[in-house]
């Protein structure tokens, strides 16, 4: 027998979303791989805290009390980089600052959320499953489509939590249920 309405989980994500005008450049960028390579739309963002099943009830409360206690905090690109799974084709690699991984951190405590791996700060331009001969392509026509990708700074500002259901990988059921406007740093 399934539980009522409230207490049914969901896998949820938190991410770090950038400013609108960064936002719509990162966008133009990951429409033109898409035209090229395929693959699901998705919004631009930076996953603070991965995939956790929870009730959303649970989710929101755990997602407001851990952005009251954040500020808005600065992330810079590394690199195009390439990654071996769906979720991680192609990404820009941000720098690790001690601000992007405490805000993590900081987040993935009020979650309870226990990664396996360390945290690996990145925003994704690409999902699929593609071979690295493609993948190599992609990181490349990232460059043509927009050069300066890789000298990219952005504030995160807001940070928004999304059902992410992880075994979509259409992505048709992700939907923001929250969003949140961080403190000026």
């Amino acid at each position: 027998m399934e539980a009522a309405g409230n207490d049914k989980k969901h896998v949820y994500s938190v991410w770090g979303a950038p400013p609108n005008d960064v936002r719509d450049r990162l966008k133009k960028l990951m429409d033109g791989l898409r035209s090229e390579f395929g693959g699901p739309e998705f919004q631009p963002h930076v996953t603070v805290v991965g995939a956790i099943t929870l009730t959303e009830q649970d989710a929101l409360s755990k997602f407001n009390s851990a952005c009251e206690g954040l500020k808005a905090y600065l992330a810079t690109v590394d690199r195009v980089a390439a990654g071996t799974f769906f979720y991680q084709c192609v990404y820009l690699l941000l720098d690790p600052t001690s601000e992007v991984v405490e805000a993590s951190s900081h987040c993935s405590g009020h979650f309870g959320y226990k990664s396996s791996t360390p945290y690996m700060p990145h925003l994704s331009l690409l999902y699929g499953d593609l071979t690295d001969e493609e993948k190599k392509k992609a990181q490349e026509k990232a460059l043509q489509l927009d050069d300066s990708i890789n000298s990219l700074s952005f504030e995160i500002s807001s940070l928004e939590l999304w059902k992410t259901d992880t075994e979509d990988n259409s992505l048709k059921s992700w939907e923001k249920i929250s969003e949140f406007n961080l403190s000026p740093n």
